[in-house]
């Protein structure tokens, strides 16, 4: 089968690990079983991954892609939970089994014509989403799901911050919170940026750093060093910062000072539960709000798709195809 791999790691030169060919189909074991991919979709963690982070060189060659869309084995359209883990370890949330890892790291990835998982990862696609849309939700719309219905815990109407627009969970936190009723300001490096974000709903758009005209009850920051700062300043007392990477680096200053006098709190999150994904493919069909897609590749041109990541040159998701 066709294969989009990770064939050697470079933290310096990423794209150049990436290798397109034939692998061999996979064979499930008990429990786990095939799905064809229709669709699937890129995230940061892929890039991540061609770096060594979360991939070790012992597991090379490796198929990427955590996201996925497409039949199964009976030919019914399924959504691809992409967490590995056991919900009994986890206390119920197989997130928090510590054994658990995403595909891609320790089995092969979506980034092929055939994926095995174990069977209980299959959620039902339904008739509503697109294959394409589908595939956009079970890394970075699962995640900013996640984030703001359950991590965030403040209700609609409330003043939120999302920091970074154009990136997969930025713009899927942008479209959910506004359709619910938040308040939502949103920081962007770009003027296009910033303008498509208030396109998709946000209340207003500011460059990075800038204060902001109001107080927040909650930010979302996925940027790390070079926004904490910023969100930190811009919570109203016993605000929540809610953080889900940190791509320009994870050693900002904690400003336990102002943490502690404002009894601010800050909490990590990451992916989210197969249930919660059911519940988000169902969200986007009842209330019509839609990945926002940037391209629509074919997976043998996936080099294409990962080159505009890497230079930063999107606004939603890379989206490829398998016929």
């Amino acid at each position: 089968m066709f294969a989009i791999t990770a064939a050697r790691i470079d933290p310096a030169d990423p794209l150049s690990c990436l290798e397109a060919g034939e692998r061999p189909e996979p064979t499930p074991t008990q429990g786990w079983t095939v799905v064809t991919v229709k669709a699937a979709s890129l995230n940061h963690h892929d890039l991540w991954s061609l770096r060594g982070v979360g991939l070790s060189a012992d597991r090379l060659p490796m198929v990427l892609g955590t996201d996925a869309a497409g039949v199964d084995e009976e030919g019914n359209p399924v959504i691809v939970h992409g967490v590995i883990g056991d919900a009994t370890d986890g206390a119920g949330d197989e997130t928090r089994d510590p054994r658990r890892s995403l595909l891609s790291e320790v089995y092969d990835g979506s980034f092929a014509e055939k994926l095995a998982v174990p069977r209980r990862n299959l959620v039902p696609k339904p008739e509503g989403l697109s294959f394409e849309e589908a595939a956009c939700l079970p890394t970075a719309w699962l995640t900013a799901y996640r984030m703001l219905f359950e991590k965030a815990q403040v209700e609609p109407g409330a003043r939120l911050l999302v920091q970074g627009a154009g990136g997969g969970v930025s713009s899927a936190l942008i479209r959910m919170a506004a359709v619910t009723g938040y308040r939502v300001y949103v920081t962007g490096r770009s003027e296009t940026k910033r303008a498509r974000a208030v396109e998709l709903g946000a209340y207003a758009a500011f460059e990075p750093g800038q204060r902001l005209p109001e107080k927040v009850d909650a930010v979302f920051d996925s940027v790390g060093e070079a926004t904490w700062g910023h969100s930190v300043r811009s919570l109203r007392p016993g605000g929540r910062i809610v953080t889900c990477g940190a791509t320009s680096g994870d050693a900002p200053s904690a400003e336990l000072t102002r943490m502690f006098f404002l009894q601010l709190s800050a909490v990590g999150s990451a992916m989210g539960t197969r249930g919660q994904l059911a519940r988000l493919a169902e969200f986007c069909v009842r209330t019509g709000v839609r990945p926002e897609i940037d391209r629509v590749l074919p997976l043998n041109r996936a080099a294409e798709g990962f080159a505009a990541m890497y230079e930063g040159d999107l606004f939603g998701k890379v989206v490829f195809t398998v016929d």
